[in-house]
């Protein structure tokens, strides 16, 4: 079977690209081993929000006293949290699915192996194609900590599918899984520990919000161990506890905890389907290198994009770049960049930044200012956030143009864009006001500037 492009790789990635290039008039295959969606919809973004969400609500219930609102005995019902995230999950494969049929696109279910570049086997038959864009994505990287293969610990892929709660949660890495895990469970009422190698939660994030953030989640009950390493792992037989050992500076210490959440980051997949065969360059973190104009491998007709690149791991960043992939492809004029890229941590209050962080700007010796507001400022915030208060910093250059913006509190994750715009544009911190922001919103706060 012929086909102008081939595509290895079912998540946001592939299934973009596989979308834009069908509704282009290319003859696509998308190989995908499990589910379309990838880990993103299946087992990663969508999910976890979906589990947030209720979390949220539960909380906001609460809390309802501080709006004036009477509410006695609330509940919650985890498996029915468990299912109602499943029928998210579902509807939104299906609706990938029907997106691939309206797009033309042949989607083959198994595990493609790479013969060459023009050659793909996947089962016993042989698919042959004039492009191919590797869209493989990562999977949950498990550190070398000495007794854990005798532990039964929990991935996100475990934690998912939680309907048991346990008394106790260690999250091995404060990063931005973690943290979602931390503040989910953390609502349930179950006593949460997070341990982070690094001096602050939330590695890339600005340190600042990192700071605050981690004090909030501190009065909301879950313990932080900082700057320290686990050591070992292993079972307490007498109390069917799991016992966690670490060094901090030059302290030895333990905790013990029903359940262990290993969450250390993620690595590409890079082997198992055949990338050997064809010699491509890699950079020096294992990743595969690429032209960010084009995504385009160092083997001509080759392109590759979202995890296995290294510049982003996240599904926003994958989308992108597949798009830019097929109109390189299809002779349009595109190219990938990379200078605002937002990220969101969705914790209540959530947290989202684009650009260069404060602490970014002081390693490469950037002149800049940095500008703060409470989110107090917005009308909005203040209604809809009682007793609670939260912060926009603005990073500039010495020409007062905006190159980075990091926001806590709801709902920074939809306020983001507005500065990934104004980066990616080049615009001054002065240009908000140029635009009318609809009255009363809590993006109105950039005007306060």
């Amino acid at each position: 079977m012929d086909f102008q492009l081939a595509i290895i790789g079912g998540g946001p990635a592939g299934y973009s690209a596989a979308e834009a290039a069908g509704k282009a008039g290319l003859s696509v295959v998308l190989f995908e081993k499990n589910s379309l969606g990838g880990v993103c919809l299946n087992e990663g973004c969508i999910p976890t929000k979906a589990l947030l969400y209720s979390a949220k609500v539960l909380d906001g219930a609460r809390n309802s006293s501080k709006y004036a609102i009477k509410t006695e005995g609330v509940s919650f019902d985890l498996s029915k949290i468990v299912s109602r995230k499943q029928k998210v999950v579902r509807k939104l494969v299906l609706g990938i699915k029907n997106k691939m049929n309206e797009s033309g696109v042949t989607v083959v279910n198994g595990e493609a192996y790479i013969q060459d570049k023009n050659t793909i086997k996947c089962g016993d038959e042989v698919y042959k194609c004039e492009n191919l864009i590797l869209c493989t994505g990562g999977k949950t990287f498990i550190p070398p900590i000495n007794g854990i293969d005798n532990v039964a610990y929990w991935t996100h892929k475990e934690a998912l599918e939680c309907k048991d709660l346990p008394e106790s949660l260690a999250i091995i890495g404060g990063g931005v899984i973690g943290m979602e895990f931390a503040s989910y469970f953390c609502s349930l009422g179950v006593k949460v520990s997070v341990v982070e190698m690094t001096s602050e939660i939330l590695g890339g994030i600005d340190k600042e919000l990192a700071s605050l953030l981690r004090t909030e989640y501190t009065k909301k009950g879950i313990s932080f161990l900082l700057d320290t390493k686990v050591t070992e792992i292993c079972n307490d037989g007498d109390s069917c506890k799991i016992i966690i050992k670490y060094r901090s500076g030059d302290k030895d210490g333990f905790l013990e905890s029903d359940k262990v959440l290993v969450s250390a980051g993620r690595h590409a997949y890079t082997e198992g389907y055949g990338l050997e065969n064809l010699s491509l360059e890699f950079t020096s973190k294992h990743k595969i290198m690429v032209d960010a104009n084009s995504m385009k491998t160092s083997v001509d007709g080759v392109y590759a994009c979202g995890d296995i690149t290294g510049f982003s791991m996240l599904a926003h960043t994958a989308v992108r770049e597949a798009e830019v992939a097929v109109n390189h492809i299809c002779g349009i004029d595109d190219k990938m960049s990379y200078k605002a890229i937002p990220g969101v941590v969705y914790t209540n209050p959530e947290v989202a930044s684009v650009g260069v962080t404060e602490e970014m700007a002081k390693t490469v010796g950037l002149d800049y200012k940095v500008v703060k507001l409470t989110l107090s400022y917005a009308g909005r915030f203040v209604s809809e956030n009682e007793g609670v208060n939260g912060v926009c910093k603005i990073i500039t250059d010495s020409e007062n143009h905006i190159i980075g913006a990091h926001i806590l509190g709801n709902p920074a994750s939809e306020l983001i864009v507005i500065a990934g715009m104004m980066i990616e544009e080049g615009r001054k911190l002065e240009d908000f006001r140029k635009y009318v922001f609809p009255h009363p919103t809590v993006g109105e706060i950039f005007r306060e500037f």
